[in-house]
């Protein structure tokens, strides 16, 4: 989930028929490439996932390997975005997304003609730079082509994404012929469609100068909002692993659980999780930072109890029902937490205070995978380990809500 700053303003080339169109159905075509986009980007991050099984057992990879293909990702990402996040407004808007669309693309075709992990790991590079390269530029464009629906937009498709590409995956890999290749192809036709489309439009944008200069991310917390910033911080960690968690070790917990090697349950976990927490969103969005963040968390909670239950009770229905509860309280969690800090700092001071947050958060998305993929390895059993994960995300929630209260005092 992404928010962007200082983007400078941008207009779609209509063709004459499109002149006498209304203003809002022009907004509404210019809206719905980028959202389009958004979505297939967030799609083909997760639809290794419900994969992650079959390449343990064909290539022998253990919880280790499948943690740290997708830490990778997110470590790509916050590169991405720390560091390629500003390079649209130089360059231009349109080449950027061309250069994004095809490392997807390239990503995508390693996957589908992988035979052991390297490229699997080389992809998911691709696809998070990619991703952070292309994300605030996308969002940016919503926002321009419709300010409230563009902002509910860019919201929610993140989520919409996420959660449809593990499902369509999973189904996809279920069902249908050529289960390692045909899900990456469908999307590598839907980025050709979306780059023909890219081209159709053409660049608006103006050019700025600064290149180099964008390429130095700035990190920085303005002082005043520093108490409050690492007051929040455990928050902002513990709600990111929880995607974490579904994206890793959730997809052979829930089969464990269910006694089922189903590939379609390995993709349910993280489509609920993301399909409640855009809901949630969305939904809240209007809710002061503070009630949205006392919402999150307690949902949050009561989604956690749940997961635990039903991995210590055996039962795959509660682990599943839990995580709609989970994922209302990651969704609203997540955005109570970011607008509790960004709101107090000036307009100039938040790229660099995103960035701290984006730190943080990816920090939580990916190396609480990678530890509890370690302690699996060295032999710990994966319901223990996973029970233990799921603890510490609680007891860093709290600790964070609890002194960001303070903080905020």
């Amino acid at each position: 989930m992404t928010v962007t700053t200082d983007c400078p303003e941008v207009s779609v080339v209509a063709a004459p028929v499109e002149r006498v169109r209304p203003r809002h159905a022009r907004r509404s075509g210019a809206l719905a490439l980028p959202l389009s986009m958004v979505v297939s980007f967030l799609a083909a991050s997760a639809a290794p996932v419900p994969l992650w099984a079959h390449y343990g057992a064909v290539w022998h990879g253990g919880a280790l390997v499948t943690t740290a293909a997708f830490a990778t990702y997110a470590g790509a990402v916050l590169v991405g975005l720390l560091v390629l996040g500003e390079v649209s407004n130089h360059l231009g808007r349109v080449p950027v997304l061309l250069a994004a669309l095809a490392l997807q693309t390239t990503a995508l075709l390693l996957f589908a003609g992988a035979d052991g992990y390297p490229p699997i790991f080389v992809g998911r590079v691709l696809q998070g730079l990619a991703a952070g390269a292309a994300l605030g530029t996308l969002g940016a464009l919503m926002i321009e082509a419709h300010r409230e629906r563009g902002t509910l937009a860019s919201a929610a498709a993140p989520g919409v994404g996420t959660g449809t590409g593990s499902l369509l995956a999973a189904l996809l890999v279920a069902y249908l012929p050529w289960p390692t290749h045909l899900v990456y192809l469908v999307l590598v036709g839907v980025f050709t469609v979306q780059a023909v489309a890219l081209l159709r439009i053409g660049e608006s944008s103006p050019r700025r100068p600064g290149l180099r200069r964008s390429l130095r991310p700035t990190v920085a917390v303005p002082g005043r909002v520093r108490p409050a910033f690492v007051a929040v911080a455990p928050v902002l960690f513990a709600v990111w692993a929880l995607p974490g968690f579904f994206s890793s070790l959730g997809p052979v917990l829930i089969r464990r659980l269910a006694h089922s090697p189903s590939v379609l349950l390995g993709g349910l976990g993280l489509f609920l999780l993301a399909t409640v927490a855009t809901v949630a969103t969305v939904v809240l969005r209007d809710l002061t930072a503070a009630r949205t963040m006392l919402v999150g968390v307690l949902t949050l909670l009561v989604g956690l109890v749940g997961l635990v239950g039903g991995l210590l009770l055996g039962l795959p229905v509660v682990y599943l029902v839990a995580t709609v509860p989970a994922g209302a309280g990651f969704g609203s969690a997540l955005q109570g937490a970011m607008r509790s800090v960004v709101s107090l700092a000036a307009p100039d001071e938040r790229p660099g205070l995103l960035s701290a947050a984006y730190l943080v958060s990816y920090a939580g998305l990916g190396l609480p995978a990678v530890l509890a993929g370690v302690l699996v390895s060295l032999g710990l059993p994966v319901d223990d380990v996973a029970t233990g994960y799921l603890a510490a995300v609680a007891g860093l929630v709290l600790l964070g809500y609890v002194s960001l209260r303070r903080a905020t005092r």
